[in-house]
């Protein structure tokens, strides 16, 4: 009976640690897990009604696979992966699953570049020619005689051009730095080059952050990934960040798969890129980058100053030229705190932080698709966790009363709308399971139409714009007016 006794005991407490192991959050944290699943909002929200589930949400957007970080109190709370690394392999998202974060990769390479300031080997505001040995870059006549600084290349107020890459399918010849930078052969983007004078105005360009990269080698003299790993990932532990070159066969078999919108693959497992300085090579987990954020907060509070110190932190936290726009991140009032914030989209992968200048709070969320809408699911997951954690101020949405339309109105809607008489771009109408669909021919999927009134209406998916059908003289529908902040137009009916 003793025998049988313990291990009748031995059994349980094995069951008690499996389900620990599947389940390893204490009871208040797997509430506010749940919270956070099932409170995802917009822009707007409907009066009477509650918040959305992530999955049906993830469903919505054809999102194959997902991932969420959570900081609280400078500390990480809960990670969580959702859906499919892989679709055809059946291989869930874990906590591991690697994903291209893209061009969040820039406030990494912002920290590793502010580290060369802050030791004495780089001026934030010296020529970058001072710098580069291997290449220089080829002023004309657009800079008007102005030269180029780090801090306007971290900032995107150099005027250079080259917003983005497009990366490179598996096979492909890939560019070296100087091929890249130069607009050459095997090179698929243009040259980087002077678009408008340098210091004037924001204009995004990972073009610079390139430029940028380049010079961190020149002065290191080493390899850009192995002065960054050195710098920036090994201080903190970030031991599931590479870039590219620095994936071993292992590694690679724990990288997500891209998708487009619809939830399709892009033609190869993932494109690779070899830019690593904007990001775009990059592989991490939200583990890994919220690692990176908890340091840049403890820091900011004289708590840790394992890269930089909090004086440089708050100099990199200067927005320059723009309202938000500063050294590797953005800069964003919400209610009456600061938040830094960056965001990325590669190839079939959109990542997304936010995290608070005070009080150590935050989000990353990364994702195997691209952009799926104008309001996309990144978004609504920072809007719930703000509203589940109580960050006051960050989540105001507009809340707007939904009305049911008789069909006897609502047929008269349906149909085709063009937006100008020289544009290939229109709108389909059309009814289904009883509600109004709006199909835009740019948009890959079509939208639900909410109703405010009998002829107002609006979308979850295009912020802040009021739409109302209008009638002719003799009470034909005859288009409808998209009230936008920055202007009207109106859309007729054909």
């Amino acid at each position: 009976m003793k025998a049988y006794f313990i291990l009748f005991v031995m059994l349980i407490t094995a069951i008690a640690a499996d389900a620990q192991k599947l389940n390893p959050f204490r009871p208040e944290v797997n509430g506010r897990i749940n919270n956070v699943e099932n409170n995802l909002g917009g822009w707007v929200k409907i009066q009477g009604s509650t918040g959305w589930n992530i999955r049906a949400r993830m469903a919505y957007y054809h999102i194959n696979g997902l991932s969420i970080a959570i900081i609280n109190n400078y500390k990480i709370e809960w990670v969580k992966g959702y859906g499919w690394a892989d679709t055809a392999l059946k291989i869930p998202v874990t906590t591991a699953t690697l994903f291209q974060p893209a061009s969040v990769g820039k406030s990494i390479h912002a920290v590793g570049t502010m580290k060369l300031v802050q030791d004495g080997k780089l001026d934030l505001n010296r020529d970058i020619n001072d710098y580069l040995k291997r290449w220089k870059f080829p002023y004309d006549s657009v800079s008007r005689g102005k030269k180029i600084t780090t801090l306007q290349l971290l900032t995107h107020t150099a005027g250079l051009s080259v917003h983005g890459f497009d990366g490179y399918k598996w096979g492909q010849p890939l560019p070296n730095i100087i091929q890249i930078l130069d607009g050459r052969p095997p090179a698929n983007s243009p040259a980087v080059r002077s678009i408008f004078e340098p210091g004037i105005k924001f204009e995004y360009s990972g073009g610079g952050y390139t430029i940028s990269g380049l010079m961190d080698e020149d002065v290191t003299g080493q390899p850009y990934a192995s002065y960054i790993s050195k710098t920036v990932f090994k201080p903190l532990a970030m031991t599931n960040t590479f870039y590219y070159s620095q994936l071993t066969g292992k590694q690679k078999n724990n990288l997500a798969t891209a998708y487009r919108s619809d939830g399709k693959d892009i033609g190869c497992k993932y494109h690779i890129y070899p830019e690593d300085a904007c990001g775009a090579s990059l592989w991490t987990t939200p583990t890994d980058l919220a690692k990176f954020i908890i340091e840049l907060q403890l820091s900011l509070e004289n708590k840790s100053n394992k890269i930089l110190s909090a004086a440089t932190i708050r100099q990199m936290f200067s927005p320059q030229v723009g309202k938000d726009n500063a050294a590797g991140f953005f800069i964003e009032q919400k209610g009456n705190d600061k938040y830094f914030h960056h965001d990325g989209l590669n190839e079939g992968f959109v990542a997304d932080y936010y995290a608070s200048v005070k009080d150590g709070n935050g989000v990353v969320i990364m994702a195997n698709t691209d952009l799926a809408a104008y309001i996309d699911i990144t978004e609504e997951i920072t809007n719930s966790v703000a509203t589940v954690y109580g960050w006051k101020g960050f989540y105001t949405p507009v809340l707007k009363k939904e009305i049911n339309v008789p069909d006897s109105i609502t047929n008269k809607y349906c149909g085709k709308y063009k937006f100008r008489d020289d544009s290939e771009q229109s709108v389909t109408i059309f009814k289904k399971n009883g509600k109004l669909w709006f199909h835009d021919s740019s948009s890959p999927s079509p939208w639900l139409m909410h109703f405010s009134s009998n002829t107002d209406f609006f979308f979850y998916e295009v912020v802040f714009n009021i739409h109302s059908f209008t009638s002719n003289p003799k009470g034909i529908i005859d288009g409808f007016m998209i009230k936008a902040p920055d202007g009207s137009f109106k859309v007729k009916k054909i």
